[in-house]
């Protein structure tokens, strides 16, 4: 791996291995998204609260305490998770509207906890952080994370997960449990969300509770509904497009929120669904199937 990144920043420019890598953390963080809002269908609406933990959680233990990056990164994300499951088992009750307020709220309260938190760095942030995260790691993560994401989306498990979304009510009555369902959306989605935040703060060098505020969950939402509500390419795509798009934006990044908004209302209006609406892709490997088995059709 060391070889291979040497090799890479050798013939490919940094400024462009940057984005490449920061779009493979945004597609992990996408992914965790989507499980929780596009497959199973709660609007979360404080990612960023998750990422936040992750990140601070594995700087800390790697800076203060010497622990191993690989140890530090999933610390950090076991303890997204298990604020996955605290957040994920009140909230049960509540859907659309009110269970966004709450994430939101839980997103805030962890922002302004960080603003107080003397190993982090207060409002001033954490500098100095290590950086552990390579091009390589970051993109053998993402390759094992969609694996086990379609693995988990294409079995009797993420079909009930879907069924959440469409009708909780009809699924329960089909004898899904919905509860531990939807606590187990939270929780992977919270985890897949620490590890991205981990991978982040080792790759950036520095952090403050800003860089993880209410902008950021919209900003990771936005690739999820872009992309596709529950569908893991659409994700991917979703992800890769608002990973480049401000690039292009920079000459007017006071306004890059409006470019987002315009860009939503456009996709609404001729894509309700997203980009790939809910391609799976379990159906592109079966439309591929049946139009060779059937030429004449192509």
């Amino acid at each position: 791996m060391k070889k291979l990144d040497a090799l890479l920043t050798q013939y490919i420019d940094p400024y462009f291995l940057r984005i490449i890598l920061l779009i493979g953390i945004n597609i992990i963080l996408a992914l965790g998204l989507n499980l929780i809002t596009g497959v199973t269908g709660q609007l979360s609406m404080g990612h960023a609260g998750f990422m936040s933990l992750g990140a601070y959680t594995s700087a800390i233990l790697s800076m203060h305490y010497g622990v191993s990056f690989p140890a530090a990164l999933l610390l950090g994300a076991g303890i997204a998770a298990v604020f996955g499951v605290i957040i994920g088992i009140p909230t049960l009750r509540l859907q659309g509207d009110y269970l966004a307020m709450v994430t939101i709220g839980f997103a805030e309260i962890i922002r302004v906890f960080f603003l107080n938190f003397e190993p982090g760095g207060k409002a001033v942030g954490l500098a100095g952080i290590p950086q552990y995260t390579t091009f390589t790691l970051v993109w053998f993560i993402v390759i094992v994370v969609i694996i086990l994401n379609g693995c988990l989306l294409y079995s009797r498990t993420g079909r009930a997960l879907y069924a959440i979304r469409e009708n909780e009510i009809a699924a329960e009555s089909c004898g899904v449990d919905t509860t531990r369902m939807k606590v187990m959306a939270f929780t992977i989605g919270a985890f897949l969300g620490g590890l991205g935040g981990g991978l982040y703060a080792h790759f950036m060098y520095y952090i403050d509770p800003q860089v993880f505020g209410f902008t950021k969950s919209i900003e990771i939402l936005n690739m999820v509904v872009l992309g596709g509500m529950g569908s893991i390419p659409g994700t991917i795509l979703g992800a890769v497009i608002l990973t480049i798009l401000p690039e292009f934006l920079r000459v007017v990044a006071d306004y890059r929120l409006l470019f987002y908004g315009a860009l939503l209302v456009i996709l609404m209006i001729f894509r309700p669904n997203g980009l790939l609406g809910d391609v799976r892709i379990y159906d592109l490997k079966h439309s591929a199937w049946w139009k060779k088995q059937n030429p004449q059709y192509r």
